[in-house]
């Protein structure tokens, strides 16, 4: 499985990932694809897509946790790891 978060994309690649993907939401990009293809659209992902697109990349993977989070320029939320398990920051909490 992988999921696609972006805030914007080129025109070309939406098209693309429209034959790959559901899009539930504009800009929200689901698909039930093979690990093998799934590594293929990331790498065309990181190929084709500027830093402006901020991506947010969920990868089914086959070891622990079962999945990977990569990204591509700045996006809305923060990618963080804890004990080797790496989690989406919802809010920030500072101190007051």
């Amino acid at each position: 499985m992988l999921v696609v978060i972006a805030n914007d994309l080129p025109p070309a690649v939406r098209g693309r990932m429209k034959l790959w993907f559901i899009e539930p939401k504009p800009n929200v990009f689901v698909s039930g694809i093979k690990d093998s293809v799934a590594k293929t659209v990331v790498e065309y992902l990181y190929e084709h897509c500027p830093a402006e697109s901020g991506l947010m990349i969920f990868r089914r993977m086959p070891s622990a946790p079962g999945y990977e989070i990569r990204g591509i320029g700045e996006h809305n939320r923060a990618i963080t790891e804890i004990s080797g398990l790496q989690l989406v920051v919802e809010k920030q909490i500072t101190d007051i």
